[in-house]
């Protein structure tokens, strides 16, 4: 079993809680354990998830977002 790394990511393109859940309900699809927390104010995302940094990054990307 792999052990959860936590990842705080700087997202561009977040204006809403639409945003908050459409970048939440990405990550959980690839990772239905992972604990995502948006902070829209400052442009924030943080995920605690055993997907790797990159992935995290790239499911973001796809969701039209850009990932600092």
């Amino acid at each position: 079993m792999t052990t959860p790394a936590t990842y705080q990511l700087h997202v561009t393109g977040m204006t809403c809680q639409h945003c908050v859940k459409a970048v939440t309900q990405a990550v959980q699809d690839q990772d239905g354990e992972a604990l995502v927390t948006v902070d829209l104010a400052q442009g924030l995302v943080t995920v605690q998830t055993v997907l790797g940094e990159e992935a995290v990054r790239e499911i973001i990307r796809e969701e039209g977002y850009g990932v600092a």
